[in-house]
């Protein structure tokens, strides 16, 4: 989509992993949870899953699935969430959080819980860097 504007909160609170099948794919900069957002390239308009067309459904949920199978395998979680949740960001975009018995939020969820850790740089670039070799994008 030419005119797709990223929204600025979802830029500023992470980190471009690359463009994949008409999606953003982000990982957000809250390093207690390894999270990945997934943002479809769709009019502002669109705002839920089933809003998509059947193609473009299938083609988001086939990388929601994709990006699903790298995270369990590079994060080793417990168990992956996945939401499409807009309450505050209204632009649709996907989340999907690989959760961890160890990690503080357990079994809770991670939407609210306390301050948000940032990457270090390093592990920002070597989480991009496995994304980015898994996916082929540059």
């Amino acid at each position: 989509m030419e005119d797709f504007s990223l929204h600025p909160r979802l830029a500023a609170g992470s980190h471009p992993l690359g463009r994949l099948d008409r999606c953003r794919v982000l990982l957000k900069d809250h390093a207690r949870f390894p999270w990945i957002l997934i943002v479809p390239e769709v009019p502002t308009e669109i705002e839920d899953l089933h809003q998509l067309d059947p193609a473009q459904y299938l083609e988001v949920m086939a990388l929601v699935r994709s990006v699903s199978e790298w995270m369990v395998g590079y994060f080793q979680p417990t168990k992956l969430n996945f939401a499409c949740i807009g309450n505050q960001v209204r632009q649709m975009h996907l989340h999907l959080v690989a959760r961890r018995e160890d990690d503080p939020a357990w079994p809770g969820t991670v939407w609210a819980y306390g301050e948000k850790q940032p990457y270090e740089p390093q592990a920002i670039e070597k989480i991009i860097t496995a994304f980015r070799t898994r996916f082929s994008v540059a």
